[in-house]
């Protein structure tokens, strides 16, 4: 019996009006699954897997696909071959039923045995140009570049809609708002999408955005192999190795691979990831900071408490207490080395005259030669003396020269510039204006003589 899905059923009566039967949705479903299964029956069907999934049943779902059409398809689990490893870009050829998942209203292959027919067109062009740009040496770690620690401003290269770029700013804005992001919105899937891509490399590289553009970052969402294809096209590869800024790549999930992840400086599994990797974290340079800080409060502590114990144990000194009594001892100390200085340069001249005198007399009784001798003598006589005056004389530099180290450390040479010493009663410095009491009586000590007061 042949089925009309689409006539009217017979009318029961005649009447007036005829009667118009309405068809549920589940009938007219209903119909196509009968007419496919009972008009196609079992069928072989080849093409690229795509979209493949496998569920924790154990039923597989994918589309089988060529040139021009999509079939979907459905492998439950008694099916699954155990020697065939199912993935995308895979050829096979597949036996089964066409029927209609009643559901959804969607036609699909029900299969019942698979088998293996070639590697897949697309993944056989992923491997050939994968092959042919190793062999160029465009994947080599050689001339992959460090990727800037601190980016100032980041160029994005994807679509102005997807997740991606919606992930990585989501993960810039809590990592380090303060860095500069700029989009270069193309499409990332489809004809023509390669060639924006690489058009935008090439813009961030030109004379615009060269100087402004720290790193480039090129990536999308994940997908199947053909929503990614645009990533595996040569032009794409070619565009970022002429980069002269440096390139991470973030196309799809951490299972996926592209050419543009091989020939990039750095591949990053997801866009959010990229932003991980690229950008410095916020927390983590606040809590640098605050601990550099502190270093620096406890080293600055350290360094007030050393100066403050040096100042404290000056004021207990005694040149600062008795000045005058530490002045005269200095001035002593002075008299004793110009006297030891002299006693020195005359016990030296002395030796010397005697020495000279012995030495005469030897000339005395040298016979013809006294005339050579004399002058000998004459000649060391007149450098002893020289090297004696200059040797005194440094001695007096140097001696001149603490005297007036001493003169300028003294107190009465501070006393000179302007300042001056307030002594309490008993003699006492007073160094703050709690040592003294109303009415007591205070010396204050000028460079040219003291004045004394009362408190008031």
């Amino acid at each position: 019996m042949e089925l009309d899905l689409f006539s009217q059923p017979p009318p029961r009566k005649r009447t007036a009006e005829p009667e118009v039967h309405i068809w549920s949705v589940a009938e007219i479903t209903r119909s196509v699954r009968a007419l496919l299964e009972t008009s196609l029956g079992e069928v072989w069907v080849q093409g690229e897997i795509c979209n493949f999934r496998r569920q924790a049943s154990g039923h597989c779902y994918f589309g089988l696909k060529d040139e021009r059409a999509l079939l979907s398809c459905v492998l439950f689990r008694s099916y699954v071959p155990a020697s065939l490893p199912l993935a995308d870009g895979m050829m096979v050829q597949a036996r089964g039923r066409i029927t209609v998942y009643e559901a959804r209203g969607q036609y699909q292959l029900s299969v019942t045995s698979l088998q293996a027919a070639g590697a897949g067109a697309l993944q056989a062009r992923f491997e050939a140009l994968k092959r042919k740009l190793e062999a160029e040496g465009l994947f080599d770690p050689a001339r992959k570049r460090p990727i800037p620690r601190d980016p100032a401003c980041i160029g994005i290269v994807t679509s102005s809609t997807g997740a991606a770029i919606s992930d990585f700013l989501n993960v810039a804005r809590r990592r380090a708002p303060w860095v500069r992001i700029v989009i270069n919105p193309v499409r990332v899937q489809g004809v023509g999408a390669a060639e924006e891509i690489a058009a935008a490399i090439r813009e961030f590289n030109g004379p615009l955005f060269r100087d402004q553009i720290d790193l480039l970052i090129v990536c999308r969402g994940g997908g199947s192999i053909e929503d990614l294809w645009a990533f595996n096209e040569e032009v794409v590869a070619r565009a970022i190795a002429g980069s002269g800024i440096p390139v991470v790549s973030a196309v799809g999930h951490e299972i996926d691979f592209t050419i543009a992840d091989f020939v990039a400086d750095l591949r990053a599994p997801t866009p959010s990831a990229a932003a991980e990797l690229t950008l410095p974290d916020r927390a983590a340079l606040l809590r640098h900071l605050l601990q550099g800080q502190s270093r620096l409060n406890r080293a600055m502590g350290t360094v007030l408490l050393h100066h403050r114990r040096m100042l404290e144990a000056l004021a207990r000194s005694a040149a600062f207490r008795f000045p005058r009594r530490h002045l005269q001892e200095k001035a002593q100390r002075l008299d004793t080395l110009a006297a030891a200085i002299d006693g020195v340069w005359e016990r030296e001249l002395r030796g010397k005259r005697e020495r000279l005198a012995v030495l005469a007399g030897r000339v005395g009784r040298g016979g013809p030669a006294v005339g050579v001798l004399r002058l000998t003598v004459s000649l060391a006589s007149g450098r002893m003396e020289r090297d004696l005056c200059a040797s005194l004389e440094r001695k007096r530099g140097r001696l001149a020269e603490l005297s007036g180290v001493l003169r300028v450390l003294s107190p009465e040479a501070t006393l000179a510039r302007g300042y001056s010493i307030t002594l309490d009663s008993e003699g006492a410095i007073i160094r703050s204006r709690e040592a003294v009491k109303q009415g007591e009586k205070i010396r204050t000590r000028l460079a040219d003589g003291s004045i004394d007061s009362r408190v008031l």
